[in-house]
């Protein structure tokens, strides 16, 4: 359920309120909203804590994890003056592995007329897929559902017929990835309500509907991971984790200067290009020296030479992806970028030349009121993704497919969130 805070000045009624908590590896964000108007959010509080205890996605050590919790929440309570009780935590790493799946099914129903019951047997079947034990499926989502032999059915329910079959995307993780998320969160002193694809999540910030239709690809430029979502007919049809993003551009940045991480981080997002043609002030910046030394002088094409060769890399590893994905020729929205690894100036230049399609800068908007002007920035796609996923299932009308199939009560956890069932053992 979504989380019920109360303000800690007042005594009014209880306002409902969600939590979006992105927890990545150079940050730890915490988003508070409250559901406005026409479905748009009132952003109430931001936190921010830097995060150390990740590595490329994945939790390596939990103190430092909870630290930054801690610290997030802390300043997002601080700022909406609601206390947090429960979020929606995004999932990444290289971990996460997808693939196609289908399942068939016969109604047997009274004149064959297909049920909610019945479509949710099918998904069930989907997921007789062999995995390894250490592996668990993080959503399935349907794509498709074919009717006696007639596909690009998208809502089945209430439709007649004798045979149902479903083809469905399915998103697998590491358990124990998972379950060091989860003892994390808890440990902070929050209960976890969701579990949820970050690249998924992040879609729902950045994407419009017309997009998804006629087909996309957004590559969330992280600082451990770059995430990938391909999308198509309005669903989505690929997702890839890619272990590099822009912390390896200032570990590059630190050993090609010598300089102290700290100082790399500063140059890249001040001062950094990720395309030599996109530089026009050619100015040398200038740091000072080190215990004593001399200040040092830096020449902007000479970073621009450390980090473009990063860029493109993580660029080019994800247009292989979009090859991989089999819809690199139905791509007409051409490709979204978002994350704070893509605000190093230039990405947006460099990424239409690696990946030969029309790129846009991804930020998140539909906001009512509170702090939008703070909120629209590609670095807070995923925690404002993670509360609009959590509202969309809660009160989405069924007309809005594929994920109309998990909306009906009792659904959402067999459908697309097995998490409770993974932190038993815990």
């Amino acid at each position: 359920m979504g989380l019920f805070g109360k303000s800690r000045e007042t005594h009014e009624p209880e306002e409902e309120i969600f939590v979006g908590l992105d927890i990545g590896t150079t940050k730890v964000c915490a988003v508070v909203a409250s559901p406005g108007e026409h479905g748009k959010l009132n952003i109430l509080g931001i936190g921010n804590a830097p995060s150390d205890g990740l590595t490329r996605g994945v939790v390596t050590n939990i103190d430092k994890t909870v630290r930054s919790i801690e610290m997030a929440i802390h300043e997002a309570e601080a700022q909406s003056g609601v206390q947090i009780r429960t979020a929606t935590v995004g999932i990444a790493g290289d971990h996460i592995q997808s693939f196609q799946s289908r399942g068939v099914i016969a109604i047997s129903g009274p004149e064959h007329e297909i049920s909610q019951a019945d479509v949710d047997r099918l998904i069930e079947d989907t997921k007789r897929v062999a995995l390894p034990a250490d592996r668990k499926i993080i959503h399935v989502i349907p794509q498709e559902f074919i009717i006696d032999g007639q596909g690009g059915v998208y809502d089945p329910v209430g439709m007649s017929g004798v045979r149902m079959e479903a083809t469905v995307h399915i998103i697998t993780g590491l358990v124990t990835a998972a379950q060091n998320i989860y003892k994390c969160v808890q440990r902070a002193g929050l209960e976890v309500d969701d579990m949820v694809l970050e690249p998924l999540a992040s879609s729902y910030a950045v994407l419009d509907d017309e997009e998804k239709e006629i087909g996309v690809v957004l590559i969330d430029i992280g600082g451990g991971t770059t995430d990938l979502a391909v999308f198509e007919e309005k669903t989505i049809r690929h997702t890839a984790v890619i272990g590099i993003a822009g912390k390896k551009v200032t570990d590059d940045i630190r050993k090609g200067l010598g300089i102290l991480s700290e100082q790399a981080e500063r140059l890249k997002k001040e001062h950094g290009f990720a395309y030599l043609p996109a530089i026009i002030d050619t100015e040398p910046i200038v740091l000072p020296g080190i215990g004593g030394r001399s200040p040092l002088e830096i020449d902007k094409k000479l970073l621009a030479q450390i980090i473009q060769p990063r860029m493109e890399e993580i660029l080019e590893i994800a247009s292989l992806e979009i090859k991989r994905s089999g819809y690199s020729k139905h791509l007409f929205a051409g490709a979204v970028l978002t994350g704070g690894g893509s605000l190093i100036k230039g990405t947006v230049e460099l990424a239409r030349e690696v990946l030969g399609m029309p790129v846009k800068m991804g930020i998140p908007t539909g906001f009512g009121g509170g702090l939008v002007r703070e909120i629209e920035n590609p670095m807070y796609s995923t925690a404002v993704g993670l509360i609009l996923y959590r509202l969309r299932h809660r009160y989405q009308d069924r007309s809005s497919i594929p994920f109309a199939v998990a909306r009906r009560k009792g659904s959402i956890r067999t459908i697309f969130s097995h998490m409770k069932d993974w932190f038993k053992e815990l």
